[in-house]
């Protein structure tokens, strides 16, 4: 019998590039790298079992949006998964500029992560394995492109239940991301261009990446139960009381978000953006409504706040 190994489709066969990583630049091990060089063990924790946390900050106009809250979150995380780096946040501070500007990025997508790592015996014991700091700095990029920035997002909310916070704790960011990508096909099915999930309880949780906000009679609400308390969605809260606005986190049901004057998500990848249908409803009038245009407005000139900006040490 013939044992000979077959001759496999190689990359070029494919047509794949084996090089084609965004612009950027990566901190790992010690060192800085092209993001194409940055790469992790098959027998990293945080790819065998998506056992790793991570946050993710945006740079515009060359300057860290709301920084501290982000380093806050990550090394909270860190503490809960019972994960430690070598670094104390004044360092990781020093690590995510250095990424940027090596990169060289005005605007960006910049993400620090840890993963549990990988035992030098292969154990299956969580205690054993070394954990691992990571950093990278990509060029910026949105849940919405400018069309959709521009007439609302089309979404479709998933029956799909979002993993309740009894299983894992939202508060942490983390990869596990199956729940959110079945929804994102069951989107995709229905002719729709983003997902939301529900809770345990069928009321509206999240989607991929994002918080979701319902206006009604100029008063706004945003899920409370089985979410990221988003950094952006903080940011809606802190504007809202700075422009008179009620703004509560509570129970929002399926009917309530359709029943919206208006509805936007929020996500660092993005900031605030309109959705004007959703499940192949129209959203109020179908336009991107006022109270939403005036928060994104006030959310972008926050860029240029110090009190929530910090400029990127590019020298």
């Amino acid at each position: 019998m013939d044992f000979a190994p077959k001759q496999l489709p190689t990359l070029e066969s494919r047509h794949v590039d084996p090089h084609s990583y965004p612009s950027g630049v990566a901190f790992l091990d010690g060192q800085y790298l092209p993001m194409s060089e940055a790469k992790i063990s098959v027998l990293d924790w945080g790819f065998l079992h998506s056992d790793a946390t991570y946050d993710t900050v945006h740079v515009w106009n060359g300057a860290f949006f709301r920084l501290d809250l982000h380093l806050e979150r990550f090394f909270g995380g860190l503490e809960r998964l019972r994960m430690s780096i070598p670094f104390d946040r004044d360092h990781v501070t020093e690590i995510l500029h250095n990424c940027v500007a090596l990169a060289g990025h005005r605007a960006a997508y910049v993400e620090m992560l840890c993963t549990r790592g990988a035992s030098p015996t292969f154990s299956r014991d969580p205690r054993d394995a070394i954990n691992r700091f990571m950093a990278f700095a990509v060029p910026f990029g949105s849940v919405a492109n400018p069309e959709q920035l521009a007439r609302g997002l089309h979404v479709a909310i998933s029956q799909r239940m979002r993993i309740p916070p009894a299983s894992i704790d939202p508060a942490v960011k983390n990869y596990h991301w199956l729940d959110l990508v079945r929804g994102l096909y069951d989107a995709y099915d229905n002719n729709a261009e983003t997902a939301l999930l529900l809770d345990f309880n069928g009321n509206v949780a999240e989607g991929p990446g994002f918080n979701v906000f319902a206006v009604k009679d100029g008063r706004l609400a945003t899920p409370a139960t089985g979410v990221l308390p988003g950094i952006t969605r903080r940011s809606v809260f802190d504007l809202c009381a700075e422009a008179g606005l009620v703004a509560e986190a509570l129970d929002v049901s399926v009917e309530a978000l359709l029943a919206a004057d208006e509805v936007f998500i929020t996500s660092t990848a993005g900031g605030i953006m309109p959705v004007t249908r959703i499940d192949g409803t129209t959203v109020g009038n179908g336009q991107v409504g006022p109270i939403t245009t005036r928060l994104k407005d006030a959310y972008w000139a926050k860029h240029d706040d110090p009190d929530w900006s910090t400029p990127v040490t590019y020298s």
